[in-house]
Formats: structure tokens, sequence, C-alpha cells
């Protein structure tokens, strides 16, 4: 299978390079089994066919009549041309980089067939470089859709898998895995493109999350009703917090330093209750989490009821609970594993 992709992204010359040579060799076979007569068996011919390709020189194989040599001069020139031809051709490929770029494009189809519940991304300007990287740094896979090859190459990502296209199609939609992802975030700069990638994702896979970027307050409710969960604006969001920063600048230190992954103290952080976690059907007081594992949950959310602020320690805990809890980095590693599949050891 992988050498069948290779091959269907192999430059169309290279096809030919490959074939001529396997076709001459046919077609002297032939002409000396049939020049030779009975005497000649076909591996007899197969033989002077390839010492008068590769031009070794071993010697006939059996006496030639005059027709055979004029046939094997005829063949002779023809072949050296021809492999000529066909090994400039390769070395022109591999010099170039043409094999290098077929490979690279058959490990990407691989792993983009391979992916499921990753995250695609529409754009990958200023906010989509950023939204990769903290993809990456948190080890979340990933495909970003481009229709710039040029931007790809300024850096490689281990988790996620480029992909050059343009995102309001919905085939690139379809070979980025729409109906495997989890979660669609379109950030291009124009609010038509976001508005009709929302509405194509949400066609193709109605479970999808998706998350588009609005330049013009207008456009957020348009983008709800075409699919969008969340709608990010990114020059809301920065006055917000240049006015969060004069206004109350210790909360908005506390809020930058928790989110940021770099902090060792103390971070914030959303974790969902999963169907194997030891959690379920306990509540917050016999959970005891905070005294345990040093975690604060300052809100939980149920599935699909409202955010619960400074929660009481009679909440149950059920399936799909989303708990936003405030520690260090090891205690919510500790609370997450709870939170998926790992017992708790008695």
């Amino acid at each position: 299978m992988k050498m069948k992709s290779l091959f269907t992204h192999l430059p169309s010359r290279l096809y030919v390079a490959i074939a001529v040579p396997i076709l001459l060799t046919g077609f002297g076979t032939v002409g000396y089994k049939l020049i030779g007569g009975d005497e000649w068996d076909w591996f007899d011919a197969l033989y002077m066919s390839a010492i008068t390709l590769t031009t070794v020189g071993y010697g006939e194989t059996h006496p030639l009549s005059p027709i055979g040599r004029a046939f094997t001069i005829f063949f002779l020139y023809i072949g050296v041309f021809t492999l000529f031809y066909t090994a400039s051709e390769i070395i022109r490929a591999v010099v170039s980089g043409e094999i290098r770029v077929s490979l690279g494009k058959t490990r990407m189809l691989q792993k983009l067939a391979s992916m499921n519940s990753h995250v695609i991304i529409c754009g990958l300007g200023r906010m989509g470089r950023l939204i990769c990287c903290e993809f990456e740094r948190n080890g979340v896979p990933f495909v970003i859709i481009d229709v710039n090859e040029s931007r790809f190459n300024l850096r490689e990502y281990q988790h996620g898998v480029p992909l050059v296209g343009n995102a309001t199609d919905d085939e690139i939609l379809i070979k980025a895995g729409v109906q495997r992802a989890k979660t669609l975030v379109t950030v291009l700069p124009s609010d038509a493109d976001n508005l009709y990638i929302t509405l194509s994702a949400h066609v193709l896979n109605d479970k999808l999350t998706i998350i588009s970027r609005a330049e013009d307050e207008s456009a957020e409710a348009k983008l709800r009703r075409v699919g969008a969960d969340i709608v990010i604006s990114p020059y809301l969001i920065g006055g917000h917090r240049v006015a969060e920063a004069v206004l109350r600048p210790t909360v908005g230190h506390f809020i930058d330093q928790a989110t940021s992954r770099s902090m060792s103290d103390y971070q914030i952080e959303e974790i969902t209750l999963h169907e194997n976690s030891s959690l379920l059907g306990q509540t917050l007081a016999s959970a005891d989490i905070t005294q345990k594992l040093g975690v604060v949950i300052v809100a939980l959310k149920h599935q699909n009821a409202s955010m619960i602020f400074n929660p009481r320690q009679d909440h149950e805990l059920y399936l799909g609970t989303t708990l936003v809890a405030v520690g260090n980095r090891e205690s919510l590693d500790k609370l997450e594993n709870l939170a998926n599949h790992v017992k708790r050891r008695r």
C-alpha cells in the first residue's frame, strides 16, 4: 500500500523513464526470439536483450544471422540513448527533491488517514501560527490547512500535519478528516471565508465543535446560525484584556499565569470525566479532591447545563461533567488520570 501511494505521487515523466526500459527489454526479447527461431528459448532472448541494452558485451548467446546483427545494431543505439534518458531523469528527480516531496506527500496522506478526534485549523496566519504552537506544546494532534504552501516551510510540527489547499473546498476538508475530527478552528482574516467553512464543516459533520474567528461584530450572529459553537473576536478580546490590565491588573496577571504551561506553581485546567473514571457517582465531598490532591475546584459544568461557580460539596459528579480546577501541574495530571481511566488506589 505504501509503495502504491508513492507511485501515485511521482512526477509523470518518471513513469515514462521507468516504463521505457521495461518496454525495450520486452521488445528486444520478442525480437531475438523471432529472429533466433527454435534455437533460442525465451530466457536466451531475454539474456541477449539485457546484455545488449546495458552494453556489457559478454558475447552472443547463439550465433546471429546478418538480420540478427542488424537488429542488434538498431536495438543497441535505441537502448543506449533511452537508458541515458532514464538515468538522467531519475538523477534529476533525486537532486531536485521531487522524490523527497513524493515521499513526504505519502507520509502525510498516511498520517491523515490514521488521525481521529483531532483538530483542524483553517488558516496559517499570525493567529493560526499561535494556535499551532499551543497545540504543539500540549501534544494535541492537528491538521493545518492553508492555500499558501510557502507558509509551511517556516516551521515543522511534530503533532501537526500540513495540508495545502483552500479550506472552503469540501474535498480539502474531507481530506483533512473533518468527518473524524473533534474540533474545527477557522481563523482566516475574511468573515465570508470563515462563514463558508463553518457552514461546510457543519454539513459534513454535525457533531463537530466549530470555533470561528469574527473580524466584524455583526458576523458573530451569522456564524452561530450556520453552526459555529464558539465565535472569537480578536479585537474584542484584545480590548477587554487592555481594559483589565488597567482596571484589574492583578486579576489579569493571575489569569495569564494560570493558563500558561510554563507556570509550575499553579495552573488552571478543565478536566472532563469519562466513562471509566473512578470519580463517577461521587460528590465533591466524598471524592475529597482538594484534600487528597491539593486541587481547588472553582467551577463545574454538567453536560447541557450552565456553569456552576464555587460548587457546593454535595454536588454529584456525572459522566461528561467538566471540572475547572486550579493547582500545580503534577496535581492536575493526577486529577486528569482519575477523570480518564485510572482507578484510585486504596
